[in-house]
């Protein structure tokens, strides 16, 4: 079967790695792809949200699978667009169609959703630009800190945690009358802050049956001791030292089950994984938000630890038969370190060169912001994120010892990492011991 991958990430490097080890595969093309990814597959120069383009390569390269990493596509409804057109229909599309994937795309399309199926979420109301005198009401109905959220993608800006009630009036105005976040803000999400700790859930699902995958921990900010704006991820862990089998039935029984009945019920096919941004409130699980694809970081320790055949898996999605499948997973930790560019996830400098990638032999190199300059012949930084440099242990902590080694070797100027990830997980690691 030839592959296409759409995206450019490290998530698209993992998904690359794990599906070029299938027997079932015969070429691996990935669109656009990154410097990781070059060595799995071709590289093809086409944008995410070109699709006449990705489908006229489908068509040329006979095409028998596209994976769709980036939330963007699925939203814009790649998925309903090769369903429309007579040729491409009968290519299987890993990614749910673009009413599905409203459960990230629009958050009070999310909220209502959870709400209509008595999934546990946190307290909240919707506001449109009309509405601004309501929403500022509502806000002092509340106690402090706030959290307010752009109803569209906003590139994972669009989240606002506010700590007192002034910064918080300031933020709804700046988003619902100086659209702050552009059209992700013309709708907000105003909401209670639930205290907690964050855990990722996941589950692939073929529309009837569904697989849970291993869960990770994932690490926003950008400063140690999670401090400083959030990022698109700055590391992970899988699994979580908290999530016990007690917690993950939670989790099973009142969001994954209810979840995928739910969407069944409305009529709401979905094919694709399904991301469950968590928070562990006093032992019960809370959904915070819903993505429509796999997340990045977690990706990078997730998919390393199933040792099923992801191919074999994503056939079986397009086929509805996910239930004959069991998913095996590695015991063992896998812990995902990001290198990233000074002044992400603000302004920063690209193309600086990357050197000692071939010194790294303890930890899996997965691309995420490199291009390789075919002048220069060397692997380039071209985005925020550079590289994610996972490893297995036997103990959390090992694991993480090898990711900072390796994280040590690479060398790219103005490099930055966090020195501290999994630090606010042993204290879970101790209690379970």
């Amino acid at each position: 079967m030839n592959v296409l991958i759409i995206g450019s990430g490290g998530r698209e490097h993992v998904m690359a790695w794990k599906i070029s080890q299938s027997s079932l595969l015969s070429r691996l093309f990935i669109a656009p792809g990154n410097a990781g990814t070059a060595s799995l597959g071709q590289n093809i120069s086409i944008s995410v949200s070109d699709f006449e383009k990705i489908g006229r390569f489908c068509l040329e390269k006979q095409i028998g699978m596209v994976v769709v990493g980036p939330e963007a596509p699925l939203v814009d409804g790649i998925h309903d667009f090769f369903l429309a057109h007579p040729d491409l229909k009968k290519i299987s599309v890993i990614g749910p169609q673009r009413n599905a994937a409203m459960l990230e795309g629009s958050k009070d399309f999310a909220k209502a959703f959870l709400t209509r199926h008595h999934i546990p979420t946190a307290r909240y109301r919707s506001f449109s630009k009309d509405e601004v005198n309501d929403a500022l009401h509502f806000l002092k109905s509340m106690t402090a800190p706030y959290v307010i959220k752009a109803d569209g993608l906003a590139a994972g800006k669009g989240v606002l945690i506010c700590n007192d009630l002034p910064e918080a009036e300031h933020e709804v105005k700046a988003m619902l009358i100086d659209t702050k976040f552009g059209e992700a803000s013309r709708k907000i999400v105003i909401e209670e802050f639930l205290q907690g700790i964050e855990i990722s859930a996941f589950v692939l699902t073929d529309g009837i049956h569904y697989q849970i995958l291993p869960s990770a921990k994932d690490y926003k900010r950008i400063g140690e001791g999670d401090t400083g704006p959030n990022t698109g991820g700055m590391g992970s862990v899988s699994p979580v030292p908290f999530a016990d089998e007690i917690f993950n039935k939670k989790i099973e029984e009142k969001i994954i089950t209810p979840t995928i009945r739910g969407l069944i019920s409305e009529g709401i096919e979905y094919k694709g994984f399904i991301f469950f941004g968590l928070i562990n409130v006093n032992g019960e699980p809370f959904v915070i938000e819903y993505n429509a694809r796999m997340g990045d970081p977690e990706a990078e320790s997730v998919i390393p630890r199933i040792k099923n055949d992801l191919l074999e898996m994503f056939v079986a999605v397009g086929n509805q038969t996910l239930d004959r499948l069991t998913v095996e997973t590695d015991p063992r930790y896998a812990a995902t370190v990001m290198l990233v560019s000074e002044g992400y996830p603000g302004s920063y400098e690209k193309n600086k060169p990357v050197a000692g990638l071939d010194e790294v032999k303890d930890s899996i190199v997965f691309h995420a912001g490199t291009i390789f300059d075919q002048e220069k012949q060397q692997v380039i930084t071209q985005g925020g994120r550079v590289l994610a440099l996972t490893s297995f242990g036997s103990t959390m902590q090992e694991a993480f010892d090898r990711s900072y080694e390796s994280a040590y070797l690479i060398r790219f100027e103005n490099k930055a990492f966090r020195k501290d990830l999994g630090r606010d997980l042993m204290k879970y690691v101790f209690l379970n011991a």
